[in-house]
């Protein structure tokens, strides 16, 4: 098959890629970034340089596809996410039409039909002569990543931090750091490793269902401590835990990291979601078999990057 990978080579377009090179796929990927294009040919799949924004651009790529994974990057610098992510929308349904191509597999989440301003599964459902499904993972294990600066503790914030939430006690012993969001301590959550939605989107490529799909993703589910406690022990903080802030206070923090209003918003909105436990209740009505990789391998991983950036 010849197929259409978005999203260059992140966290989950890259294994993709090696997937279905390694299953006998033609595979182009497209990337905004010119100098991927030789890291891309070097999976053994073609590069496509250009930008989502480009209609004319993307017709052109998808013309003869068989199939294609469509994915909306997250911008931190848009004023207005939801609208950006709406308008990507509307250009991927516009080219896929205008190249009639007939099976897509389109980039969700797992918490997008509860929160108005990051649901584009309005705009793709208006697509019409392709097989479309959705794909709807739950937390990245990825997005451990992110939080790399607290769990280390480091300098006068993460003193502070460590005071605040953990006591005198813990500052004194040098037991700093921790993960913090407006969902979090014993709240259960459903995580997911960017290989085990590589694994899915793979499969969906080659399915053809005659209506609309959704597809929910997920790797290992736990609580937030306990996930702490895994990424923790995995970097010698066995202590670590996840406080749970209100939805305030995690407000005040991302706009405090200098993130635009609406994306602070949808953020806390979509962790508020998770913590109300209707993300969790509609992963389990829907039954999905979870994916291989847990999150105590990814931890190794994680550990990996951890030492090698102090």
């Amino acid at each position: 098959m010849k197929i259409i990978v978005t999203g260059s080579l992140g966290n989950i377009s890259k294994p993709l890629t090696k997937l279905l090179v390694e299953n006998g796929h033609a595979v182009t990927v497209i990337s905004s970034d010119p100098g991927k294009a030789a890291a891309i040919e070097a999976l053994g799949a073609s590069a496509a340089v250009g930008s989502i924004a480009d209609v004319p651009f993307l017709v052109q790529a998808f013309t003869g596809a068989d199939a294609v994974y469509a994915m909306i990057p997250l911008s931190y610098t848009d004023a207005d996410p939801g609208s950006y992510m709406r308008r990507m929308a509307a250009n991927y349904v516009q080219a896929l039409q205008q190249a009639a191509v007939p099976r897509v597999v389109a980039m969700s989440g797992w918490a997008a039909d509860l929160i108005q301003g990051e649901n584009v599964e309005g705009v793709f459902s208006e697509l019409t002569g392709a097989s479309l499904t959705i794909l709807r993972p739950a937390s990245f294990y990825s997005n451990f990543y992110q939080s790399m600066d607290l769990i280390r503790g480091k300098g006068l914030l993460g003193k502070f931090l460590t005071l605040r939430y953990s006591g005198i006690w813990a500052l004194l012993t040098g037991k700093t750091g921790l993960l913090m969001g407006n969902y979090g301590g014993n709240d259960r959550t459903v995580f997911v490793s960017p290989v085990d939605i590589a694994d899915a989107v793979a499969e969906e490529l080659l399915l053809r269902p005659d209506r609309t799909t959704i597809r929910y993703v997920g790797s290992e589910e736990m609580t937030c401590n306990e996930a702490a406690s895994i990424i923790g022990t995995a970097i010698g903080k066995p202590w670590l835990k996840w406080i749970l802030l209100s939805d305030k206070q995690m407000l005040q923090g991302l706009k405090m990291a200098k993130l635009p209003d609406k994306l602070a918003e949808m953020l806390v909105n979509m962790q508020a979601t998770m913590h109300s436990g209707k993300t969790l209740e509609n992963f389990h009505r829907n039954h999905p078999r979870m994916g291989k990789v847990k999150l105590a391998d990814f931890a190794k991983e994680f550990a990996y990057v951890y030492q090698q950036n102090k």
